[in-house]
Parts: structure tokens; C-alpha cells; sequence
């Protein structure tokens, strides 16, 4: 009998939350939240970083002489950085500047190289940076582009929204999600809505262009990841910083859950989704990543 596991076989099988301070005035509606930070980087990311590099192993794509570059706002970079280590890759990450620091000593504690770009351009100055490399030396390089790249979404077809219709016992109703790739919201909803197609599927947004939602898309005012389809959000929310600010406070000092702003956001659009659902609606959204990585953030007092 072989005991233990490798890292990458920890990947998935996160726990689905009860919610029981924050959902307490609800009059029969469930809410939930899977916890993605136990994942072993502690993020969502780790299931799409996983399922891009055995996706270029198996199409021969990536080799050990190349080196895994991807633009990254920072929670994919942790999981390309780890999983690459452990499987004796080289990694480098275009970065905006003002990337937590946390974040950025993470990555480079797991050996790779980060290379930084405006922070004025966010998320879209890092990708048009690596596209550049890229096209440079493409000789040097595997680019998985996980904007672009069909294995993201799939690996939440597959794994999160199975284990999201099996841990609920078939009941979901309502699924809950921001977009950075988009491909949590993707490719769970996709996989929900294929196990059923009467569940809804909620697109929250950041509610302007100049947002502190670190890692998520205000899509009206910027790139498009390639697979992303805004037709298959049945609703829409709009969260402001400050409400999701207001959430990751309350979630670690009522719920003793520790999370980053993008899950304090899913979270307040879940809760005001659920306040107006009928009795019998189960809600689930997503804690994408641990608070740990944004400890040297403000917005912790308040």
C-alpha cells in the first residue's frame, strides 16, 4: 500500500462552508461558501494552474528545457511558481508592480522569477508584457495564457462543480461568482448548469473600472478573457470595495474565516442574492484565497 499523497494530488476536494453569523437573517434560503484556500497553495488557482501544465506536458507543449511563463495578478502565480517546482519547471510571471508583497514572497520562495509591470496598466499591462516575451523568444517559453486556455475552465467543469453539486446533496440553486480568467465562474457554471439546468448562475462585478477587488475584472472596461461568455450569467451584482472590505471583516472575526477581498466580495453578492430568494434556495459561492497574502493591507481596520 502506498501512503502519503503528492502536491499535486491535493489539489480539489475543498470543503463547502456553513455560514451561520453571516446568513442568520435569512428566512429559508442556505448559503455557503467553498473554501478554495485549502487548497495547498491556498487558492482557487491551484486547480487551473494543475490542469495547464499537465495539459502542456501531455501535448508535449511543455518541456524541461522551458520555462512556464503567464501573466498573473498574483494567486495563479503562487500555484504556477509551487506546482512548477514540484515538478522541476523553471517559472517566470509578468506582475503588476502593486502586487501585495506578500504575494510577491510567496512567489519567489517557490524559486521563480517575477517580472513586474505598471501597476497603472493592472492586470491587462501584465498580459500584453508576456505576450510580448513570448512572441520575442518563443523558443524559450511555454505560455498555458490561462485567459485563454480551455484546460481553466475545464478543471472547474470537472472538479469544483461536482464537488459543489455532491456536497450540496443535488441542491443547489444558485451559484455565485467573480471573474478574473473567468474560468471559476466558467467552468463551474457550466458544469452546474449541465448537472442541472435550472440552477442560476450569478456574475458579481466590481461596480466601477477603478475598483481595490485585487484579482477580478470589471469586464465592461477591460480585456476579455477568450473564453469568457457573459450570456451564460442568468444575474448580475455589482459589489463596491468597501462593501467587499466590510464582508472580509466579518467573515474572520464572526466566522473565524480568514479570506482576500475577492471572496469578502462573492460572499456580499451572495448574501444580497440570497435576501431575495424564496424559502428552500441554496446559495454557493467562493472563497477564492487566504487573507494571509493581504495582511499588509488597510482595509483590516474598520
Amino acid at each position: 500500500m502506498e501512503l502519503g499523497k503528492t502536491v499535486f494530488e491535493t489539489v480539489g476536494g475543498t470543503p463547502l462552508l456553513k455560514l451561520p453569523s453571516i446568513s442568520r437573517d435569512l428566512d429559508g434560503v442556505e448559503l455557503y461558501a467553498k473554501a478554495e484556500y485549502f487548497n495547498p497553495t491556498g487558492s482557487v488557482k491551484d486547480r487551473a494552474a494543475k490542469a495547464m501544465i499537465l495539459d502542456g506536458i501531455a501535448r508535449g507543449l511543455l518541456t524541461h528545457d522551458k520555462t512556464i511563463i503567464d501573466a498573473t495578478s498574483g494567486n495563479t502565480g503562487i500555484s504556477y511558481a509551487a506546482l512548477g517546482a514540484a515538478l522541476g519547471y523553471k517559472v517566470a510571471l509578468c506582475l503588476p508592480a502593486n502586487a501585495t508583497e506578500e504575494r510577491k514572497k510567496l512567489i519567489r520562495l517557490y524559486g521563480a522569477q517575477i517580472i513586474e509591470t505598471d501597476p497603472l496598466e493592472s492586470s491587462d499591462g501584465a498580459y500584453n508584457e508576456c505576450r510580448r516575451l513570448v512572441a520575442e523568444h518563443p523558443e524559450k517559453y511555454f505560455y498555458p495564457d490561462q485567459y485563454n486556455n480551455d484546460a481553466n475552465w475545464k478543471a472547474h467543469f470537472e472538479g469544483t462543480a461536482v464537488e459543489i453539486w455532491e456536497q450540496t446533496e443535488h441542491r443547489v440553486t444558485h451559484f455565485v461568482a467573480g471573474t478574473g480568467t473567468s474560468g471559476t465562474f466558467m467552468g463551474t457554471s457550466r458544469g452546474l448548469k449541465h448537472l442541472n439546468p435550472q440552477i442560476k448562475s450569478v456574475l458579481m462585478q466590481p461596480d466601477s473600472p477603478f475598483h481595490g477587488l485585487e484579482g477580478m475584472k470589471h469586464m465592461a472596461s477591460t480585456i476579455h478573457p477568450g473564453f469568457f461568455d457573459e450570456s451564460i450569467a442568468d444575474i448580475k451584482l455589482e459589489v463596491s470595495t468597501e462593501e467587499a472590505y466590510a464582508m472580509i471583516r466579518r467573515l474572520v472575526r464572526e466566522e473565524a474565516v480568514l479570506v482576500g477581498v475577492s471572496s469578502g466580495a462573492n460572499v456580499a453578492a451572495a448574501l444580497k442574492l440570497a435576501k431575495t430568494l424564496p424559502k428552500g434556495s441554496v446559495v454557493v459561492t467562493i472563497l477564492c484565497d487566504n487573507g494571509n497574502r493581504y495582511l499588509s493591507g488597510e482595509f483590516w481596520e474598520g
